[in-house]
């Protein structure tokens, strides 16, 4: 399975223009944001918007499914303990740097 690598020009994505970007159907997308795995903005209309970041987002959650089979529930918990081990680990580095 191939994962689409896409140059996004705008500040923030509609729905469906995300949904284009990103390979995924509008309704996956609305799901993931109502299960907090994606983070959208409404306008006044209710019409979601993406920040260009929820595209990299995607495609985590792809490789997420894809790579390990996944099912949404747990890609969330997944996303959520990889960025705290990142935050850890940018702490420890900054550590080490103010130690030396």
């Amino acid at each position: 399975m191939g994962y689409a690598l896409v140059l996004v020009r705008s500040t923030s994505l509609n729905l469906e223009a995300f949904a284009r970007a990103t390979g995924t159907h509008p309704d996956l997308v609305r799901r993931l944001v109502t299960l907090g795995i994606l983070e959208a903005d409404r306008d006044a209309a209710g019409e979601l918007w993406f920040a260009r970041s929820q595209v990299t987002v995607m495609g985590r959650v792809q490789r997420l499914r894809a790579g390990f089979g996944l099912n949404y529930a747990a890609v969330g918990l997944v996303g959520d303990l990889l960025d705290r081990i990142a935050v850890l680990e940018a702490a420890v580095e900054e550590a080490r740097r103010a130690g030396r």
